[in-house]
Parts: structure tokens; C-alpha cells; sequence
């Protein structure tokens, strides 16, 4: 197994280098993102894990850059932030998992074997999904409104996908959590009422009939039936 870093602290990046190893991991370091994004080539690892704050071009803009040309191989973002905004922007970016520092070991490795676990499991979604005007394609990664495209970051795309697979069953949030994340946390519960908006701004304002809807107190699903 092949992991990228990208960590500017010297010690930490020996640290998770040496951890990675004793789980027999390859551990290939940058600490500079500019340097990175010259040396990167699409789906060299298995995994790539990003600081945020580093020289050269920060781990927003590195995982912006690799997510053009790799849109499958997992990234987990690591920062000693933890607002919401930074959490937005990296899950914006590509991200597929967020890490405060300090954090355990352990803990990052749990992540880890989460996404590659989901990395593993065939995928066998059907090619294109048809809702009244709303198509989604999902092997292109592409969501078309009334034959117009419509432009999803990585993460909206995965919400609409599972709000459209439960075919208009009603998803709670701690579930919808579960599916974007791989876990449960009371932060991503919170942040989904956030890209249920962005959703219905980028899908359904310009429509009379709305697609994205709430069932008071249990949750959210996709129809285009009250």
C-alpha cells in the first residue's frame, strides 16, 4: 500500500512515515505543495493525505489540482483548524475525510482502512439515473437539469447520487452522514443541512417543480412528488 503526504512539520511527517511502516504502508513525504504537484502523477498511491497550511501552493489548492486529473483515489485533509469553512472547503476541494490536529495515530489509520475499504467494493450503480428533468450520470460524474449540466463539486455529487439511489425513500441525517464520510460525527450531521442548500440553490431554483424535499423531522429524499 502506497500513501502520499504532503506535511510541512519535519517530525510529524517522520512520525506518521515510521507509524505507516509498522503497518507495512509505503509512505512517500513532500513538504512543499508546488514541488508536489510537479512530482504527482495520477494514481501513483493508494491514498494521499494533505496538510492544509504547507509552503508552495496550500493542501486546498494541491487536492483542487489532483482531483482535475484523479477524481477515485482517496485524500483526507489534515489541519490544525476545525471550523466549519475549513471543513467545507476541503470536502469543496475533493477531500473525501477531514483531520484535526493533534490526533491519534490510530485514529488516521481507522480513516484510512475506512476509505480504502469502500475503495475496494465494486461498484455497481446503474449508468444514469432519470428523475423527471434531473439526470445524473454517474460513471461520468454528471448531473444535467432540463439538458442543461450542472456544476457539482465532488461532494455535492455524492449527495445527490445517494439521495437519488434511495429512490425517494426519506434519509435521515445521521445517515446521509455515514454515506458521505464512511462515520458518524455530530459536525457532519450538521454540515449536511448545508449542502442540502447549495443542492436546491444549484438544482432546483431555477425550476418550478422541486426535486430536493424535507420530511420534517426525519429527514430529506428526491422525488418530484409532494
Amino acid at each position: 500500500m502506497k500513501i502520499l503526504l504532503l506535511e510541512d512539520d519535519f517530525t510529524l511527517s517522520k512520525e506518521i512515515a515510521v507509524f505507516f511502516a509498522s503497518k507495512e504502508f509505503e509512505c512517500v513525504p513532500y513538504y512543499d505543495g508546488a514541488l508536489l504537484l510537479r512530482k504527482y502523477f495520477p494514481y501513483d498511491y493508494d491514498l494521499i493525505i494533505l496538510d492544509i497550511n504547507v509552503p508552495g501552493t496550500n493542501g486546498i489548492e494541491v487536492c483542487k489540482k489532483i482531483r482535475e486529473a484523479d477524481k477515485k483515489t482517496p485524500i483526507i485533509m489534515l489541519t490544525a483548524f476545525s471550523e466549519i469553512e475549513d471543513k467545507l472547503a476541503s470536502f469543496d476541494s475533493g477531500a473525501d475525510d477531514y483531520l484535526v490536529k493533534p490526533f491519534h495515530f490510530e485514529e488516521l489509520f481507522a480513516r484510512i482502512s475506512s476509505l480504502l475499504r469502500r475503495k475496494e467494493i465494486p461498484q455497481q450503480a446503474e449508468d444514469k439515473i432519470v428523475i423527471q428533468n434531473l439526470e445524473i450520470a454517474e460513471s461520468e460524474m454528471k448531473v444535467f437539469r432540463a439538458g442543461e449540466e450542472i456544476k457539482l463539486t465532488p461532494k455535492e455529487f455524492k449527495l445527490i447520487l445517494i439521495l437519488a439511489q434511495a429512490k425517494g425513500k426519506v434519509l435521515s441525517k445521521q445517515f446521509i452522514a455515514e454515506k458521505l464520510w464512511d462515520y458518524h460525527i455530530e459536525t457532519n450531521q450538521n454540515t449536511i443541512e448545508v449542502y442540502i442548500n447549495f443542492l436546491r440553490k444549484k438544482i432546483d431554483k431555477d425550476h418550478e417543480t422541486k426535486l430536493i424535499r424535507t420530511k420534517i423531522g426525519y429527514g430529506y429524499y428526491l422525488s418530484d412528488q409532494e
